[in-house]
């Protein structure tokens, strides 16, 4: 599985990649919209990879519970 700051690293890219497109062509430009389709998928499999990051750890207000029992 990819590594959370190689795959932060990739998302500040493609967005800054997104923004620099966008300034030059417009919002319309085809360039402009693959580089959003490839942001949107980055943006996902961040939220994937953190969302079962997330899943597979304890949630905060069950460890106290327990804790304090």
């Amino acid at each position: 599985m990819i590594r959370d700051d190689i795959l932060r690293q990739r998302l500040e890219k493609a967005r800054q990649k997104l923004y620099a497109l966008q300034a030059k062509h417009g919002f319309s430009h085809a360039s402009v919209l693959r580089q959003s389709v490839i942001l949107d998928n980055l943006i996902n499999q961040y939220n994937r990879h953190f969302y079962i990051k997330e899943k597979n750890q304890p949630h905060k207000y069950n460890r106290l519970i327990s804790t304090t029992k």
